[in-house]
C-alpha cells in the first residue's frame, strides 16, 4: 500500500467516524443502501458539474464527496457483515 492510499484510508476512516457520530449504528437492507449511496453519488456528479460549468473554482468539493462515498459503502458493508453475524436486524436504524 502506498503512502498516498493510506492517507486516503485514513480520510475515509475519519469520515466514518464522523458518520458513526451523527446516525449512531445502522442496519438497512441493501436496497437501502443502494439508495443511500446513489443519493451520495448524486452529490458527486453535481461536484464535478459544478466546477465544469465554473461554479466552483477547485475540486476539492468533489474529493470531499468521494470521501464521503467511500465511508458510506464502508458503512453498508459494515452493515451486511452485522447481520449476517446476528447483531443487527435487516432495517433496524
Amino acid at each position: 500500500m502506498t503512502a498516498r492510499t493510506a492517507s486516503v484510508l485514513a480520510e475515509v476512516a475519519r469520515e466514518r467516524e464522523r458518520q458513526h457520530a451523527k446516525w449512531g449504528v445502522q442496519n438497512f437492507p441493501p436496497e437501502l443502501w443502494l439508495m443511500v449511496l446513489g443519493e451520495e453519488v448524486g452529490e458527486v456528479n453535481n461536484a464535478a458539474l459544478e466546477h465544469h460549468v465554473g461554479n466552483l473554482p477547485d475540486l476539492s468539493a468533489y474529493r470531499e464527496e468521494l470521501i464521503q462515498v467511500a465511508a458510506v459503502a464502508v458503512q453498508a458493508v459494515e452493515s451486511l457483515d452485522r447481520q449476517a453475524e446476528g447483531e443487527g436486524e435487516r432495517g433496524e436504524g
